[in-house]
């Protein structure tokens, strides 16, 4: 068996870890898709993707589109791939405090802010009570009890650092 290039395997590193967190954020599956099997593609390739890339070949690669091949080379320029970075943003304290919340998973938090653009209880609790939470995929708790949920972490008194005495 021929070993995959180093650069073959760091690529497909970071399309598979792409793909798993845009699945976690439920994204297009289409586009999920696309990036695994560029993943299995490029790892499965005996010529180093950086020599595919010098010859301005990597379109020519099953799978890998302009979209893919501008990774490729951000990649093999840069070390890292900007939309990898962006997705590996994690959630604010706040917003992860949700997935306590009934019906709400962590999957189903990140879709909400990262898609949704919601980023405080108070934009929850307006998605909660317009109905359109119950359109989203996953969600399958009582907005009832989650409006409960929101009112009751609303209430708490803000924390104060104690003072040293």
């Amino acid at each position: 068996m021929i070993p995959t290039p180093a650069h073959n395997r760091q690529v497909a590193i970071l399309f598979r870890s792409i793909a798993e967190r845009l699945a976690a954020q439920r994204a297009n599956p289409y586009r999920v898709r696309a990036y695994r099997k560029a993943a299995d593609t490029i790892e499965g390739l005996a010529e180093d993707i950086a020599q595919v890339a010098a010859r301005q070949a990597l379109e020519d690669i099953d799978g890998i589109g302009r979209d893919l091949a501008d990774k490729i080379e951000e990649f093999l320029r840069t070390g890292t791939i900007q939309a990898y970075e962006d997705l590996r943003t994690p959630l604010p304290e706040g917003v992860k405090a949700w997935t306590q919340f009934p019906g709400l998973s962590e999957s189903l938090v990140a879709y909400i802010y990262t898609r949704l653009g919601i980023t405080t209880l108070a934009n929850l609790e307006q998605l909660v009570r317009s109905h359109m939470l119950r359109t989203v995929p996953g969600f399958s708790g009582s907005e009832e009890l989650l409006l409960e949920a929101i009112a009751a972490q609303q209430q708490l008194p803000i924390r104060k650092p104690e003072e040293a005495p």
